[in-house]
Order: C-alpha cells, then sequence, then structure tokens
C-alpha cells in the first residue's frame, strides 16, 4: 500500500496485514489535520470502539506544518514539528483502536491550489478499498481554508468511483465552525455518549497542542453537553453529549449537485427561519 507523497505514513495498531486493515473499515474519517479526527470524527470512532464488527478507519491529508508551538515545543523546527504530530495521531490511533490510520503527509497549499492530481487520487485509491459504509468529512461551511479544500477533494475523489462503490452515509462535522446554527430539521445528530471517558484520552495524547496553549479536551467535551443540553428547549434531556453534522450523502449520491449551492441552501433555510420569527411579532 503505497501513496504519492513521500512524507506519508501507514499505522496498523494491531498489526494486521495493511490490506485486511483498510478492507475491513466500515467508519471512515477523512479530515486535514492530526487530531481533527477526534473531534470530527469522534462518533465514528465510539460507534467502532471495543466492536468486532466495526473498524474505524482515519486519514490525515496534510503534514501537520505550521503547528502552533509554545512551552516544551517553542524552539521545535517545522520538521520537527511534523514528527511530533504524526507520532501523535499514531497514539491517537492506538488508544481508540483504529483499524488503520493513513497520514499523506501533503502540504496544505497542495491541498488548496487548482491542480492537485496526486490528493485526489489517494483519497480515491482509500475510499475504493475500503469502501465504508460511513464517512466523516468537514463540513464546507467550516472556517478553515485548508478543511474546506479536503472537503472538497473528498467530494471529487467519491464523484470519480462508481455509485455502488460510494459511501452510503456521508457527514460533514464540526471542527472550526460548528452547527449548532442549522436548523433542527435540517441537523443530523450524533450521539457521542457510548464511551463517555474515552474522549479526554484521545485529545490528551497532542500533547504539542494543549502545550501550546489549546485546550480542545476540555472546549470538546463542553461544547458536547451543551449540544445535548441547548439543543431543544420543550424537552428534557435525551444524551449528555452530543455532535451535529450536516448531511452530505446528497452530494455522494447525485454528481448533477451543485457542491456551493447544497450548501447555501443550509444557510438561506436559516435566514427564512430567522425572518419568519420576526415578523410573526413585529
Amino acid at each position: 500500500m503505497t501513496f504519492r507523497h513521500p512524507k506519508n505514513d501507514v499505522f496498523i495498531p494491531d498489526n494486521t496485514d495493511p490490506w485486511t486493515a483498510l478492507h475491513r473499515v466500515t467508519h471512515l474519517g477523512i479530515v486535514s489535520h492530526q487530531d481533527d479526527l477526534e473531534i470530527a470524527a469522534y462518533h465514528g470512532i465510539t460507534e467502532c470502539f471495543h466492536t468486532a464488527d466495526k473498524w474505524f478507519g482515519g486519514v490525515v491529508v496534510t503534514d501537520g506544518a505550521g503547528s502552533p508551538r509554545k512551552g516544551p515545543y517553542e524552539n521545535y523546527t517545522d520538521e520537527e514539528m511534523q514528527k511530533v504530530r504524526l507520532t501523535e495521531q499514531r497514539k491517537a490511533a492506538y488508544v481508540g483502536e483504529y483499524s488503520v490510520m493513513i497520514q499523506l503527509g501533503y502540504p496544505s497549499d497542495e491541498v488548496k491550489r487548482e491542480n492537485r492530481p496526486g490528493v485526489v487520487a489517494d483519497l480515491k485509491f482509500i475510499l475504493e478499498h475500503a469502501q465504508p459504509q460511513i464517512l466523516y468529512v468537514h463540513n464546507p461551511c467550516d472556517r478553515h481554508d485548508t478543511h474546506v479544500a479536503t472537503f472538497l477533494r473528498c467530494i471529487e475523489a467519491i464523484r470519480e468511483l462508481p455509485p455502488e462503490m460510494r459511501p452510503k452515509k456521508v457527514y460533514g462535522c464540526e471542527v472550526w465552525r460548528k452547527l449548532d446554527w442549522m436548523l433542527t430539521d435540517d441537523k443530523v445528530m450524533l450521539w457521542v455518549d457510548k464511551y463517555p471517558h474515552l474522549l479526554r484520552p484521545l485529545l490528551g495524547v497532542f500533547d504539542s497542542q494543549i502545550s501550546g496553549g489549546k485546550r480542545y479536551d476540555l472546549a470538546e467535551e463542553g461544547l458536547r453537553h451543551a449540544n445535548a443540553t441547548y439543543f431543544d428547549s420543550h424537552t428534557t434531556d435525551k444524551t449528555s453529549l452530543l455532535t451535529y453534522a450536516m448531511d452530505l450523502t446528497p452530494l455522494a449520491e447525485d454528481d448533477k449537485i451543485d457542491v456551493e449551492e447544497y450548501t447555501l441552501n443550509y444557510v438561506r433555510r436559516l435566514e427564512k427561519d430567522v425572518a419568519d420569527r420576526m415578523k410573526r411579532f413585529l
């Protein structure tokens, strides 16, 4: 199993044959950076944890260059930080019992630029051989440029596959723009309370980020509790931990759907809802 960028890394936590590890994947997450999986695709990780017939696979597209650094990492070079980030992602894969952890090693600029055949080809290869039932990607309303570019490369790769090989469900997940703004009927509610103790150790292995002043471990746990409580004002909580996702499955089912229009329709429905509510009480 080889990929195009020389910095690619394939890690199999249980030392299974790489092809077997890829083929058994049922839930796949494709994200931009190290630790994005543990935030965006946490639902898939917990769905597969300690489960014999479900396996989570992770893909990180970029090399981790340009990470903020502070404390013990303050004087690390960019190359040294990339090695740290790669190792941390391997640790998370071990803690979460992933089937396979693939780090493609591309610079962010290569993911974002117009000519990117290598990125799309690698993603197509992974999707073709894993054929996951559920795919977790960045949501197209994310406010991180690389996240949006990675999402678009994923859609390109999916659309190069024949329909029968495409994921059955594609979820656009939260990282740098949360999805609480979406209308209730538009939200996919992902309950993540199956292993409530797992989030902190998964994110805790990313010491270079936490020591650098970004307490993702605490922020994400608090957010999930808040989502569960604030989901609805007129009912009691049905779960204690909840994340939201955008259903992107139609983009995988119908190549004719325009990605930008599909995304903006969520925003337009919010705009109409706000306007209609105000008009009722003016």
